[in-house]
């Protein structure tokens, strides 16, 4: 059960981490934050590093700061020390291609990492409180014949 579980939990991490990016790609070309395209080549997955359980996990992307300031619909027309007013509207709006699904992917990872771990805690305690298991784990059952 728990290599199975652990198996499970490495799959899934993989998965969730390829996903993203790609989730990543497909927005920023959907709602075109591409003028060069090195914004859309920029996401990568970095290794996964866990433990040998997947108990403990480190999940890293990479992609260029410029992203981040697409998502927020801010940049360079306003120069620093200005208190916003900069005598024209506002030609940048935000492209929201990082942080819309980020947010409740990261939940969902949480979720199945949650619900994978209670399960292979349950089953190691309900293991341990078997009566059978423990009649056979006892010399006084031992001697009496059970095996």
């Amino acid at each position: 059960m728990a290599d199975e579980s652990v198996e499970s939990r490495k799959k899934y991490v993989e998965a969730w981490n390829k996903t993203m990016i790609d989730i990543w790609q497909e927005r920023i070309f959907k709602l075109k934050v591409m003028n060069t395209g090195a914004l859309w080549r920029s996401p990568l997955q970095l290794p996964v590093r866990a433990d040998g359980r997947f108990y403990d996990i480190t999940l890293s992307q990479n992609f260029l700061e410029y992203g981040l300031w697409q998502d927020l619909g801010v940049g360079r027309e306003v120069p620093h020390g200005n208190p916003g007013d900069i005598g024209r509207d506002k030609k940048r709006e935000r492209r929201r291609w990082f942080s819309v699904k980020y947010y409740s992917s990261v939940m969902a990872l949480r979720d199945f990492m949650a619900e994978s771990l209670g399960d292979e805690f349950k089953s190691m305690f309900c293991a341990a409180l078997d009566s059978d298991v423990a009649k056979r784990r006892t010399g006084f059952y031992r001697r009496k014949g059970y095996k």
